[in-house]
């Protein structure tokens, strides 16, 4: 389940699978950016509090809730839908043909004088989004062989980081010429493009205990919900608790990042085309390589030292960030905090993914995985959710806040340190 993962992007090229998953990484990261970084911007350009930025940030809590509905994504048929693209693509599909008017609609809200209607639009985006991704996850874990996870976690990082640069910075880019209204149309467009993927790609194969048919409710009940919280903690042991707290802790020094960063930029005189010829084309880089450079050391060091290494540099992140605050609108700075924010945030999210991965049992996919997930990201998501208040509480002393944040990185980093050790203690065993 450790075991260490080769990456390779010649198989990127030679086998359909691979190609796939990185095209479902685009499609899930195209609608991410517009409720996270891109709301953020558009928010407090229109003159929005960032104790307000960081509440509307609530309406991204699908994102941490889906494996609420997971159990329908594994075991739940769309009728013809399903019977057309089978059980994953089907999900897939239907989320990405509701997901596209429903950016159009965010689009055309108007923050000042219908906040709520924009944050039930953002809300409405984010649980069509976090669907698809519960079903995308689950077709990669199912698609792959276990020594596959590496570059499986690699190439759907890079294709959902391509997806989130092109409604990150383009939005920015439409935004500054069109308005917001056509950035986000523009936005949902694209989202709908992304059906193609769904429609060529080929439906992995699924062992016959995950589709046999159930005879009664509570006989559902137990295979979807009750039975791969079993197989977690009976496979994992006395172990499960050492790995839930490594994935509920990872993203609290990232939290914090993620919601605040576009603020801190318009904060600090600079404009749109600017934070998209930075923040988003010079991160976009940074970040391919980051995953390129994490995939590496996850088939050199294993995933769980890769991931206490990108936990470590994202506490560094946090102190670059205090550095911009306190130098104010400088260029040289601002490229080089967001080179390094992205190469790290890169290499810590795919060893990241291929550990949710590699925890999984192929029976129960999507419900494990959305599980796993959800625990990583409901931190990130409730505490952006009070960034804002927090910068507001310092009296908008920047460098302060991202200091006193930096620290949040320190429970990941000793609870893996914990899980290295123990697991050395039981391969001795």
């Amino acid at each position: 389940m450790y075991e260490s993962l080769k990456f390779s992007w010649t198989r990127f090229l030679r086998d359909h699978r691979f190609r796939t998953i990185f095209f479902f990484g685009v499609a899930s990261g195209l609608p991410s950016s517009l409720v996270f970084g891109t709301l953020s911007i558009w928010l407090r350009e229109e003159g929005l509090t960032r104790t307000s930025i960081g509440l509307i940030g609530l309406a991204a809590t699908p994102y941490a809730i889906n494996f609420l509905w997971a159990p329908l994504v594994d075991r739940l048929p769309l009728g013809p839908l399903t019977v057309l693209f089978g059980q994953r693509r089907s999900w897939i599909m239907a989320c990405q043909l509701a997901l596209a008017p429903s950016v159009v609609i965010m689009g055309y809200q108007a923050p000042q004088m219908t906040p709520l209607v924009l944050g039930l639009a953002a809300l409405l985006v984010a649980f069509f989004s976090a669907t698809q991704d519960v079903a995308i996850d689950a077709y990669r874990v199912e698609v792959l062989k276990p020594e596959e996870f590496g570059t499986g976690a690699a190439l759907a990082i890079y294709g959902w980081h391509v997806g989130a640069f092109i409604t990150g910075a383009g939005a920015l880019y439409v935004a500054a010429f069109g308005g917001w209204a056509a950035a986000y149309g523009v936005a949902g467009v694209l989202v709908g493009f992304m059906a193609v993927t769904t429609l060529i790609a080929r439906e992995p194969e699924r062992p016959a205990s995950a589709t046999t048919p159930t005879k009664s409710i509570s006989q559902w009940v137990r295979h979807a919900a009750i039975a791969p919280l079993t197989d977690f903690f009976k496979r994992l042991g006395w172990l499960s608790i050492l790995v839930l707290g490594v994935v509920v802790f990872y993203k609290f020094g990232d939290a914090m990042v993620g919601r605040m960063s576009g603020v801190l930029y318009v904060d600090l005189g600079f404009n749109k085309i600017e934070i998209a010829n930075y923040s988003k084309s010079i991160g976009l880089f940074a970040t391919l390589l980051g995953v390129g450079v994490g995939g590496w050391f996850c088939s050199r060091l294993g995933i769980v030292r890769a991931m206490f290494f990108g936990a470590t540099l994202m506490m560094v992140t946090n102190l670059a960030f205090a550095l911009l605050a306190s130098v104010g609108r400088d260029f040289e700075v601002l490229a080089a905090v967001v080179f390094f924010d992205n190469l790290s945030g890169g290499m810590a999210t795919t060893a990241f993914v291929a550990y949710l991965s590699s925890l999984c049992n192929v029976v129960f996919t999507a419900t494990q995985y959305a599980l796993l997930a959800s625990l990583g990201n409901f931190a990130r998501i409730q505490l952006g959710s009070v960034s804002g208040w927090l910068v507001d509480s310092v009296g908008g002393n920047w460098t302060l806040f991202f200091v006193s944040v930096a620290g949040m990185s320190i429970p990941a980093i000793l609870l893996l340190w914990a899980l290295v050790k123990s697991l050395h203690k039981v391969k001795k065993n």
